[in-house]
């Protein structure tokens, strides 16, 4: 028998704010169609002033709580994914643990930007199978708002905030493809491109928590090569092809990245989860909306195997193989 970390429940929570692309047309040189053609972004959430993203996370940790019927002391760790924190210390998982009401356990956070939710659910499986815990929550939560420059029409209009997260257990499984849960995964990062994607800020340089910065053509060519080679390193590893995969699930950065993937797997967009018309890119909170909207909407269902993919600042990209 081997132990599986299996998912058990999830939810998402996106602030009420909706911000279509024409807003940004009053303010910025361009247009709705310009935005539409070049990423796939209709429209995205940006958080209240007074909302914090350990706010949002405490948001989809509840959901994702009443989804699997469980309490807040039914966990014995959250971590969370993201690069946008309340504040520098403490950890916005120790935030949303008070939030929600867990009294027991611990938290702590992961940065690995876009990337952040593949890496999160990395740890939280190593967690499961080592027997350090039997239930995690895995949340990817984001205030993306909150770093653009609102000049730079190349990025601003691109990212929102969200928040999904998802409950794991320990489960007993075969040891096979067929298990539910977690079957693999792969994590790469290259720190040698870093300036393709990053925050001109920070504690030890600036002092404040700067603006992004992005080189969107540059970027653009690195994610589609690694994202299919992560994808296909995660299948390779279980045994499994293209044919055994119900869906990909992405993260939503830009419609071009996700279609060209798609095609470098030999897989059909039709088995691909796309959220990114609705909720822009919203970094470390991308895949987890992206599941819980798909699993709302009926196309995720139990013994679907799923393989999720991203890339962010470092560079940093993996991928995970799960049966939902």
């Amino acid at each position: 028998m081997t132990t599986r970390a299996v998912v058990l429940g999830i939810g998402h929570y996106l602030p009420e704010r909706v911000v279509p692309n024409a807003e940004f047309e009053k303010t910025l040189d361009t247009t709705d169609e310009w935005i539409r053609t070049r990423s796939g972004i209709e429209r995205r959430h940006f958080a209240a002033d007074d909302q914090t993203t350990s706010d949002l996370g405490s948001l989809a940790a509840k959901a994702a709580l009443q989804n699997a019927g469980l309490e807040a002391d039914d966990l014995d760790a959250i971590v969370v994914a993201t690069s946008t924190p309340d504040l520098t210390f403490p950890s916005v998982a120790t935030m949303v643990q008070q939030k929600i009401g867990m009294t027991r356990g611990f938290g702590f956070d992961v940065q690995a930007v876009c990337a952040g939710f593949v890496y999160a659910l990395t740890n939280a499986n190593a967690l499961i199978v080592s027997g350090q815990a039997k239930r995690v929550m895995v949340i990817g939560a984001e205030t993306f708002s909150r770093i653009m420059d609102w000049t730079d029409r190349a990025t601003c209009v691109l990212f929102g905030d969200g928040a999904g997260a998802l409950i794991l257990e320990a489960q007993e499984g075969e040891g096979t493809s067929s298990d539910r849960g977690i079957l693999s995964a792969d994590l790469n990062s290259d720190g040698r491109y870093r300036d393709m994607l990053f925050v001109d800020g920070g504690v030890s340089t600036s002092g404040d928590s700067g603006k992004l910065r992005m080189q969107g053509n540059a970027l653009f060519r690195q994610a589609v090569e690694k994202l299919a080679f992560t994808a296909q390193t995660a299948l390779d590893k279980i045994n499994l092809g293209h044919d055994d995969v119900a869906w990909i699930v992405p993260h939503q950065a830009n419609i071009r990245i996700i279609q060209g993937t798609a095609k470098k797997l030999g897989i059909p967009m039709e088995r691909v989860i796309v959220t990114v018309q609705d909720h822009g890119n919203t970094s470390a909170a991308s895949i987890p909306l992206a599941l819980s909207v798909g699993v709302a909407d009926g196309k995720i269902k139990p013994g679907d195997l799923l393989v999720t993919e991203a890339i962010g600042g470092g560079l940093a990209w993996g991928s995970v193989a799960l049966r939902w």
